[in-house]
């Protein structure tokens, strides 16, 4: 099936399915999907023609037929609640949703501070359109790609929450996504608004059963003057699973965003980070990738500062093994307005065998002159000098570079600073690292 047979497809069936999506009393929300359908009859999937495509050919979901629209009721009948409560931390306020729908009886969000909003999108666009109007797609347009523009008009739940201003949560919001239904697509549209001088951390968890299944989610994070949100993406999908995940921020003026990205499963996983910096705003992005077999794991992030005196850190790093494939792209653009901006970007890469592939491409786009701007890529093997050295403190060949392969990984991990979710994010470290023999007593 080609990329326009696929298209005409999906279009075929919109009229039908739309019936279902929630807001169908609200008339900018059918402006908004009929935009949206237009731009994706226009553009269709991406193809590897586009630049920023290039490294991943999306062929295989035109070609593999997925159902947009399937009931939930029966995966929420048959789910195993041992396997949520695996996923859910206990020191977070937590909002499950199992194949798109919300699961009360595993959210908890008792003691959530007054005026804060933690809700379904489909309950915001019944109890407060007017609030996720005026936010949504102001930090993404459709334009940008087929999957954004197919996510805003197919899409059927997703996450609200609203900080209001001066309001600091003091634990984590932990959003758990769990997919069991086989060849379903899932179409997921969430929005985090945090107002003035307000803070924030959530945590997405992505997790899927060993089915096929093809998942579309964009965030929009829109962060007002001096707010904070810190936003930790877990992505553990069926290792048959198609998955993309895109988080596009914008950052008004000295607010601060942080986004640390751990992508580990699924067999194409594209995942986008985005933002756009002001007057001197703030971002952090990090990121780790393990690729084995013959998964694909591609991670885009571009950083637009477009205002005076903004900074910017990244540093992303992939370990891949057998015929895994690692893409990163990573493009920092400084406008004309944004002097004494001060960026670094950083991706770093290794190969655990010679059949991995990693792909890099890391750009600066500076159009003012008076900035500080570095990025710097490694792709390689573990150093010799290392594995030898470690060989003569009486270790094997093996152990000195599982342990060097670990350490390399881990110091992501590390960056987390909450004790549940770092012990909760290295588990999934151990469970999914390529190497075998990797052992925790190390740590």
């Amino acid at each position: 099936m080609s990329n326009d047979q696929a298209v005409s497809q999906y279009l075929a069936e919109y009229p039908a399915s739309s019936a279902s999506l929630p807001g169908q009393t609200l008339p900018w929300l059918q402006q908004f999907r009929k935009q949206a359908l237009a731009c994706f009859s226009t553009h269709g999937f991406p193809d590897i023609r586009q630049e920023e495509w290039r490294y991943t050919n999306v062929s295989a979901i035109e070609k593999k037929r997925f159902k947009p629209f399937t009931s939930t009721a029966q995966g929420l009948t048959n789910i195993d609640s041992h396997v949520l409560d695996e996923l859910v931390l206990q020191d977070m306020w937590t909002v499950v949703l199992v194949n798109g729908q919300f699961v009360a009886e595993h959210s908890r969000l008792e003691g959530v501070p007054p005026g804060v909003i933690i809700c379904s999108m489909s309950q915001a666009l019944e109890d407060n359109p007017e609030q996720v109007q005026a936010q949504l797609g102001q930090a993404v347009s459709d334009d940008e790609h087929g999957f954004i523009a197919f996510n805003s008009a197919w899409f059927s739940e997703g996450l609200y929450v609203h900080v209001p201003a001066n309001t600091v949560l003091e634990k984590p919001l932990q959003v758990v996504h769990y997919f069991d239904d086989a060849d379903a697509l899932l179409a997921l549209r969430n929005v985090y608004h945090v107002d003035e001088s307000a803070e924030a951390s959530i945590v997405e968890t992505f997790a899927g059963a060993a089915q096929a299944y093809f998942s579309v989610n964009v965030t929009e994070a829109v962060l007002a003057e001096n707010a904070s949100l810190s936003v930790t993406q877990i992505q553990t999908a069926s290792d048959k699973a198609y998955h993309f995940a895109g988080c596009y921020a914008k950052q008004a003026a000295n607010s601060r965003f942080r986004h640390d990205n751990f992508a580990f499963g699924g067999l194409l996983a594209r995942n986008e980070i985005h933002t756009q910096l002001f007057k001197a705003a703030e971002c952090e992005l990090n990121g780790l990738y393990l690729g084995n077999k013959r998964q694909h794991i591609d991670n885009h992030t571009r950083i637009n500062h477009l205002e005076a005196h903004a900074i910017s850190r990244e540093l992303y790093k992939g370990v891949l093994a057998q015929r895994a494939r690692g893409v990163f792209q990573g493009r920092v653009i400084v406008a004309e307005d944004a002097q004494k901006t001060d960026s670094e970007m950083n991706n770093r890469n290794l190969l655990l065998s010679e059949d991995a592939e990693a792909d890099t491409k890391p750009q600066l786009e500076i159009y003012a002159d008076d900035v500080k701007c570095a990025h710097g890529v490694t792709v390689g093997q573990l150093d010799e000098k290392s594995v030898f050295y470690l060989q003569s403190r009486c270790m094997s060949e093996e152990q000195a570079r599982n342990m060097l392969t670990f350490a390399f990984a881990n110091e992501m991990v590390n960056k987390i600073k909450h004790k549940s979710l770092h012990d909760f994010v290295l588990k999934q470290l151990l469970q999914r690292f390529p190497q075998q023999g990797v052992e925790a007593a190390w740590l």
